[in-house]
């Protein structure tokens, strides 16, 4: 990780409109390479794409937004087993700073985690983020799970389109108050809300 690089936590309500200016700019940035359309919610001074985090973990430098990581606790079910979990997503990193990692926001994120008392982090990537996701893995004890759908409702209703939808991303699941023995088995995961 570069020297120059600082991170920092914030809670939602402590982040200000220019806080939520930059850092759309920042997913803008970062997603847009990966489709248009996953650049699409941070348009303005929106800094969320689906459910708002409570807490962020955000790198800056002299640049300035330099990588994020957002965290969201919820109650999750697993083939219809309620869970309590900490949801990590919002995850990006400048394309200039790749190889600053997920592990670094991960271990900033990691204190709060263990306070907060949840017996899992939990998250989803696409697939073609497995070998990234695996590479962090060597250094973190997290289990990356394939063959489950996720159901999420959609963030903004409308009417042409159905209130949910199911997707088969990588599944992350990282222990943090319980051993991964204690993750229920099973194939289908309710959000029960949208993707963070």
């Amino acid at each position: 990780m570069r020297a120059d690089v600082q991170w920092k936590l914030c809670w939602e309500n402590e982040l200000q409109l220019s806080d939520h200016v930059e850092l759309a700019e920042f997913f803008r940035k970062t997603y847009g390479p990966t489709g248009a359309f996953n650049a699409k919610p941070f348009q303005g001074s929106q800094s969320w794409a689906g459910a708002r985090p409570e807490l962020r973990a955000i790198a800056y430098d002299s640049i300035g937004v330099a990588a994020h990581l957002g965290l969201l606790r919820r109650f999750i079910k697993v083939d219809g087993v309620d869970l309590l979990v900490a949801e990590l997503g919002l995850y990006g990193v400048r394309p200039d700073l790749e190889g600053l990692g997920i592990a670094h926001s991960i271990q900033v994120m990691l204190p709060t985690l263990q306070k907060f008392q949840v017996p899992f982090a939990f998250g989803t990537v696409r697939p073609e983020l497995r070998k990234h996701i695996e590479r962090f893995g060597r250094h973190s004890p997290l289990t990356v799970v394939s063959q489950v759908s996720v159901r999420s409702t959609l963030p903004h209703a409308r009417i042409d389109l159905p209130p949910t939808r199911v997707e088969d991303p990588l599944v992350i699941i990282m222990p943090i108050g319980q051993p991964i023995s204690a993750w229920p088995a099973g194939t289908m995961i309710d959000r029960n809300g949208p993707e963070l």
